[in-house]
């Protein structure tokens, strides 16, 4: 049996321990304290509901607990309290310093650089002393030479010469160049606000495009006696069945059992049209009900709904780490080594400068050389380069998710923009899927007790033939013929026993029917071809066909156009493939019919085996590798899915988290390959932007910071000021592409 586990939080009646040592409810699976009165509670939702467990589980009603907020919105609020706290602890510290340093105050040296001394000791301390341990950890245990490590040895150096400084001012003294306590205050306060001011980009964009937010809290059942009861959307339990009025937002996944309406799926599917809904049709939890009332049956839990699975994914994307991550993380590496390098020549040059040129003596030309090369390590702290990817992949994600479009790893938004092959399967993916019988013959007098046998044989199959089978059959015969050891075979067809006798129906290439002229007589008009043998002998045959989505001619014509080659596999006959394919105008040399899932695999691993040869391609030192997606509906896919550079999933109804699909598309439109496509490159380009922007600044903060321009520097005070400059355009371009037309 199928264990599906879901959680509610509950208010604790009395001592949170003895309650865990209390006998446990049957279903429950866990139990555990995560507040002094909340204890978290698991169970199995097919022993035991939500709302029973609750009012009768263990003996008396209990109280749930108030609702958790969006766990990926509730740790960013936290992380933005703590940093908003510390950067407004630094900056109410910083400003006496500042106040001291820069105003027009009556002289007293000694005093105002006690009372900085001690402000610019508890920022060094409590604000910057978190880098130090970071910093550490990353060089000594992982030998990674982090961004960190420059916060911590610039604001150091300030500090420390600073310290220096007032010391021999204190003890008469005095360098040449007094003591800067605001640099090393100034530079920690706006590292701080430049950080804190990422962390709200980054949670803004995240609560913007949060699909967790569509989950609403509360539902209309039907209960016991027959009358509406509205309920926590948390005590939904199986066997409900729930009322959506008018304008208001689908509690979970269903099946209407009556009423009619028109539901707005844009939210989930990117569906522009409201969708007709009437009995039998399926809702989505999270889109809006138009203006019919609907009665729903409960198919799915909101733990593990729609809503909750696409939370799920898109959370997994957006914590995925994708190549180009690692690029820039050795990108980061190199350039504090290349940073630290550049200050130690610094130094080494004012040093010469100031003795040979200037004719300074060496102590003096040693403090003029220690505030360039401190310089130059403020300017270089920005973390721009960290925030070059991982703001973009977090917006292009949820960006795709409003879409319709579910990326289940940021690879496949950094490699899609490439993208040279796309395979499509035929039915249900380049066709709608929704087969009618067209042709039907009888070898047998007994037709009704064939029809009967079959509608037995096919009736628990959900592949797009047999549905097709089943659907006409069942208008035609009351009741099926019971079968035994029935058993579903991908790419073939389904097998099961009847009185000693064998039953086959499938594919005429299985049975070994494709040379029989009665099955000729079929695949000659371009129909797919349904067989049905009883002990090897042809009993049946059937002859389908489908009809072409409405967008695949201009979907295939743009990929075309854009130099991307498009292929059909397909488990379907010859006829019936190429058909399709010369409607659409695919090339045969591009075309496979009657393929296996193994077949699939080859001909996709023989496309991964040949690199790009265009002209444009061919002038690289080394030929690029293709990248295929393969675009199918779920049916006998999943090896080609898996084998796929990136494998698209076309959705159809709610269960999107068993594909082993990189994309989901929640709604069965092929243009959303090109969206797929586009949102790739949108994302790349901005990456790209990203890196030229800390690039230029870089090289121009540094240079300035070293005093390579006659007349132009950069005071120490003043260089914590590029924190800012270099992260907010980052920020703007990943934050900008929710609103780029894609």
């Amino acid at each position: 049996m199928n264990l599906i586990f879901d959680f509610v939080d509950i208010v604790c009646p009395g001592d949170p321990q003895d309650f865990i040592n209390h006998p446990w409810p049957n279903g429950v699976t866990d139990i555990r304290v995560i507040d002094e009165a909340i204890v978290y509670v698991e169970f199995d939702a097919k022993v035991v509901g939500a709302r029973d467990l609750v009012e009768t589980g263990w003996g008396t009603p209990v109280t749930l607990a108030p609702l958790r907020a969006d766990p990926s919105l509730e740790a960013g609020s936290k992380h933005i309290r703590n940093m908003g706290c510390i950067t407004l602890l630094s900056t109410i510290l910083t400003i006496p310093v500042l106040i001291m340093a820069w105003a027009p105050l009556p002289k007293r040296e000694i005093a105002y650089g006690s009372a900085s001394l001690a402000l610019a000791t508890i920022v060094q301390v409590v604000i910057a002393g978190p880098f130090y341990p970071r910093a550490l950890k990353s060089l000594i245990f992982s030998r990674v030479i982090e961004m960190d490590l420059l916060i911590v040895l610039s604001t150091s150096a300030a500090y420390i010469f600073s310290v220096v400084s007032f010391g021999l001012l204190v003890s008469q003294k005095p360098l040449s160049t007094g003591e800067f306590f605001e640099t090393s205050t100034l530079l920690v306060t706006l590292i701080m606000v430049g950080r804190y001011v990422s962390a709200l980009a980054r949670h803004k964009a995240v609560e913007s495009i949060s699909i967790r937010s569509l989950q609403i809290s509360t539902a209309l059942i039907v209960n016991s006696v027959g009358e509406d009861e509205e309920i926590d959307a948390r005590l939904l339990q199986y066997g409900d069945i729930f009322k959506v009025v008018p304008d208001s937002r689908i509690p979970t996944d269903g099946t209407v059992i009556s009423g009619f309406s028109q539901v707005d799926e844009s939210m989930m599917t990117g569906e522009s049209g409201r969708i007709e809904k009437s009995t039998g049709s399926s809702v989505i939890a999270g889109t809006v009900n138009g203006f019919g009332s609907l009665t729903v049956r409960l198919n799915r839990l909101p733990g593990n709904n729609t809503i909750s699975n696409i939370a799920g994914m898109v959370d997994e994307a957006k914590l995925s780490k994708p190549k180009i991550q690692d690029i820039t993380d050795r990108v980061a590496s190199y350039f504090v080594s290349v940073v630290m390098a550049i200050t130690i020549i610094t130094f080494s040059i004012w040093i010469a400068v100031g003795i040979a040129v200037r004719k300074q003596g060496g102590s003096e030309a040693t403090i003029q050389a220690v505030t360039y090369a401190i310089t130059v390590l403020i300017v270089s702290c920005p973390c721009a380069i960290g925030l070059a990817v991982p703001m973009v992949i977090l917006i292009a994600s949820g960006t795709a998710a409003e879409k319709g479009i579910v990326f289940k790893s940021a690879d496949s938004i950094e490699l899609a923009y490439k993208t040279s092959h796309v395979v499509f399967d035929k039915t249900g993916t380049l066709t709608t899927g929704n087969l009618r019988v067209a042709h039907e013959t009888y070898f047998t007098k007994d037709q009704e007790a064939i029809r009967s046998v079959l509608l037995g044989l096919v009736g628990t199959i959900k592949h797009p033939v047999s549905v097709a089978i089943f659907t006409h059959l069942k208008a035609h015969v009351a009741t099926p013929r019971a079968v035994t050891d029935l058993k579903a075979l991908t790419g073939k067809g389904v097998e099961a026993k009847l009185d000693g006798a064998t039953l086959r129906a499938g594919n005429s290439r299985w049975l070994g029917l494709s040379n029989d002229p009665r099955v000729q007589s079929v695949l000659s008009k371009s129909y797919t071809a349904f067989c049905f043998t009883v002990d090897n002998s042809l009993v049946a045959v059937f002859g389908l066909e489908d009809s072409i989505r409405t967008d695949a001619l201009e979907t295939i014509s743009n990929l075309q156009a854009s130099g991307i080659s498009v292929h059909i596999l397909s488990g379907d006959d010859d006829g019936a493939v190429r058909t399709v394919a010369s409607r659409l105008g695919i090339s045969d040399l591009n075309v496979r019919s009657r393929c296996t899932p193994g077949d699939k695999q080859e001909y996709i691993q023989n496309l991964l085996s040949q690199p790009l040869s265009d002209a444009r391609r061919f002038r690289a030192k080394k030929p690029k590798e293709p990248v295929i997606i393969f675009c199918g509906d779920g049916t006998n896919d999943a090896v080609a899915l898996a084998q796929a550079t990136i494998g698209v999933h076309m959705n159809e109804g709610t269960d999107v988290a068993k594909s082993a699909a990189d994309v989901v598309l929640m709604r069965p439109s092929l243009a959303e390959i090109l969206t797929i496509i586009a949102i790739s490159k949108k994302a790349i380009h901005r990456i790209a932007f990203n890196f030229g922007w800390s690039f230029v600044y870089n090289v121009f903060a540094i240079l300035l910071g070293a005093g390579a321009f006659v007349n132009a520097r950069i005071p120490p005070e003043f260089a914590g000021l590029g924190e800012l400059v270099s992260v907010l355009p980052v920020i703007a371009a990943a934050v900008l592409l929710r609103w780029t037309a894609i």
